[in-house]
């Protein structure tokens, strides 16, 4: 792929849940790699939506969507293979209960990627070392803190290897004294050069590694600048008064 075109590409993105309510509203946005871009916005602005949309775990009815070169609707795309490639880290962990925390990072490499048991073994090990959690390495996830089990899902997203990561909202399910324990695993992978895409309202963490803050208000993306205007003159009416409350707190 060529190296300079974006991880992601959306253009012209619209989705409706039914004739009557639109979720996404002609959305157009480039992610580079080695970028880092917060989404934000007021609840039900289309956040999560959006992000979704980026592999395909909802749908959308207009535009066009490429992941690393990939047109999500593309003839005979592998939506399993591409997912695999784009990191997904959820508001609520989505760790399988029954199985140990290395074998919720070995699963899918072998079942996706297939690689063989001890190689897929070899990078569990390591990335549960990256997270600082390798203690916790045959505990299930009930045994497991809300942070810990939030620094266990992102490890198994990173262990498929993916081209960017994507979080939603992956704070607001714990408790505050949990929060900084995961936004210090996602402040890491950004000064690494991980491609990522984050809704989020941790203003402190879009303050320190976000290029660019998104903000999102009725299913559309009204603006899309550089963290320091965003945080210094944004002109827009509705993100100044978003702003005005978020940081308030």
């Amino acid at each position: 792929m060529n190296a300079s075109a974006p991880v992601i590409r959306m253009q012209h993105v619209s989705k409706w849940y039914n004739p009557h309510f639109q979720v996404l509203k002609d959305c157009s946005l480039d992610v580079t790699r080695g970028e880092v871009v917060v989404v934000c916005g007021p609840s039900g602005s289309g956040k999560s939506t959006l992000i979704k949309t980026v592999n395909a775990l909802e749908p959308f009815q207009q535009g066009t969507i490429s992941v690393d070169g990939i047109d999500l609707h593309g003839k005979g795309v592998n939506l399993p293979r591409l997912r695999a490639r784009v990191g997904m880290v959820f508001q609520h962990f989505e760790l399988f209960p029954h199985l140990s925390v290395l074998d919720n990072l070995d699963i899918a490499q072998r079942k996706v990627l297939g690689r063989e048991r001890e190689e897929a073994r070899a990078r569990s090990v390591a990335l549960l070392k990256r997270v600082d959690l390798s203690a916790h390495a045959e505990k299930f996830p009930g045994q497991l803190s809300g942070g810990q089990q939030q620094r266990v899902a992102i490890a198994r997203a990173l262990a498929m290897d993916p081209v960017v990561m994507l979080f939603d909202e992956p704070t607001s399910a714990l408790d505050p004294e949990m929060v900084s324990e995961v936004l210090d695993v996602m402040v890491q992978l950004a000064r690494e050069g991980m491609t990522m895409m984050v809704v989020t309202h941790e203003m402190g963490f879009a303050r320190k590694v976000a290029h660019r803050v998104v903000f999102m208000d009725q299913g559309e993306i009204v603006v899309d600048a550089p963290k320091e205007e965003f945080f210094g003159a944004v002109t827009n009416e509705r993100a100044r008064v978003f702003l005005s409350k978020i940081l308030a707190h």
